[in-house]
């Protein structure tokens, strides 16, 4: 009798409300975390516990492997939402790699989302490697500045906004009733940004506990002179003295949304002018964010961490490019490589300022490409002559990828403010 049990005899099946904990300290387990959790951790995150979309792998009743997944709105190129099945929380216990536990939680997931009528699948993967074989791709990237305040050239005596707005400190309360509203604006006008469910403002300011360890942070509101909201901001601040009692603090922004340049600039001011700070770190921001030239002297804020962030694995390819918009007039046919039989085909795009169709066709393709560059190229940000040249995409008319790159392309970079 062997103690190592075959990959068929480990029941991959959706959890009942029951294993819920279970389940969660499977997933603390494959995160490298403390499995310990509280009760008040586990109804906490029970909130959001939806039958059917919490997989387990279960060995001789052990949950060995997780997956999640839950309905998420994304924003595409030119502010229309499409429905993405968001996946989270999958993990493959040390003991049972190389099973396959991961590939068949996925395969049923993708399954059921395309049959739901998602238009795409989202997640943000802790390691690079793992998910191009299942058709994503890196659609957004993540940056992140810390700021050397005294370098920075800002006013010393700055005591407020410029524009005639104003910056107030509020509660966690006010936060959960001001920050839906502005969230959604921003979002609307933000490629790559997703939806925040009432759960996120629960968690985010306390009113929930996912974590024993949570600290509330302190939330920053900018109102414009006519007192609309346009920005709210998230920070915590350490304290840390030199030895002559110099103050040595950074302040760590948690999240950051506006919905004008004012907004922005105007938070962004505000933090470097909160006494005993002399570094903000700005949490996770777009690479193309405008925070350095908000500052006299951008050198001041270097880019600490850059790396990939939402990927995408589109699950209709139709819905996908009549959902955005184009800023030039064109035609491509694209010859879209699938991974599972889901998803995959070639498409004649024809594309304008007002409006675009997508429809499969039996033309000779001008450009192939794999799923996973297909859904790097959809929101924007990744250029399809750069993948040409890396020889991820192939031109079989010459000159197709400078025309993808032509209609595909935006001028500002897509950006996921969130994790998930």
């Amino acid at each position: 009798m062997t103690s190592t049990s075959r990959p068929d005899d480990i029941d991959i099946r959706p959890i009942t409300g029951a294993e819920f904990a279970d389940w969660l300290r499977a997933v603390n387990t494959g995160f490298l975390r403390a499995s310990a959790l509280t009760d008040e951790e586990v109804e906490g995150r029970r909130e959001r516990f939806v039958e059917g979309r919490y997989l387990g792998a279960f060995d001789r009743g052990r949950c060995v492997a997780t997956f999640r997944s839950f309905d998420q709105q994304l924003t595409a190129v030119g502010g229309a939402s499409v429905p993405a099945d968001a996946i989270s929380g999958v993990t493959v216990t040390a003991t049972h790699r190389r099973r396959g536990l991961l590939s068949r939680m996925m395969a049923r997931d993708l399954t059921a989302a395309k049959e739901r009528g998602d238009v795409v699948a989202t997640l943000i993967a802790a390691e690079y490697p793992i998910y191009g074989r299942y058709g994503f791709g890196p659609a957004t990237w993540m940056a992140e500045w810390t700021v050397d305040v005294p370098r920075a050239g800002l006013d010393a005596r700055w005591a407020g906004p410029a524009d005639g707005g104003r910056i107030d400190l509020v509660e966690g309360e006010d936060v959960r009733k001001l920050g839906p509203e502005l969230h959604e604006r921003m979002r609307r006008g933000r490629p790559g940004a997703i939806d925040r469910h009432d759960t996120w403002w629960k968690v985010h300011t306390g009113a929930l506990l996912w974590d024993a360890s949570w600290k509330p942070p302190f939330f920053a509101v900018y109102r414009s002179a006519s007192g609309e909201v346009q920005g709210m901001a998230a920070y915590e601040v350490d304290d840390n003295w030199g030895d002559a009692k110099q103050p040595l603090n950074t302040a760590t922004v948690q999240w950051l949304i506006s919905v004008t340049p004012a907004a922005e600039r105007a938070l962004w001011e505000y933090l470097c002018s909160v006494d005993w700070v002399v570094k903000v770190k700005s949490g996770s921001r777009a690479p193309d964010d405008l925070l350095p030239h908000f500052l006299p002297d951008p050198r001041a804020a270097r880019i600490t961490s850059l790396a990939d962030w939402l990927w995408v694995r589109v699950l209709d390819v139709e819905r996908a490019l009549e959902a955005r918009t184009y800023e030039g007039t064109g035609a491509l046919v694209l010859e879209v490589a699938g991974v599972d039989g889901l998803t995959g085909g070639r498409y004649r795009l024809e594309a304008s300022p007002e409006g675009a169709s997508c429809t499969p066709t039996t033309e000779s393709a001008e450009l192939e490409l794999g799923l996973g560059e297909f859904g790097a190229l959809w929101l924007g940000d990744e250029s399809a002559v750069r993948l040409a040249a890396l020889g991820r995409v192939r031109e079989e008319r010459a000159g197709a990828a400078r025309k993808a790159d032509a209609l595909l392309r935006t001028s500002r970079r897509p950006w996921c403010p969130d994790m998930f």
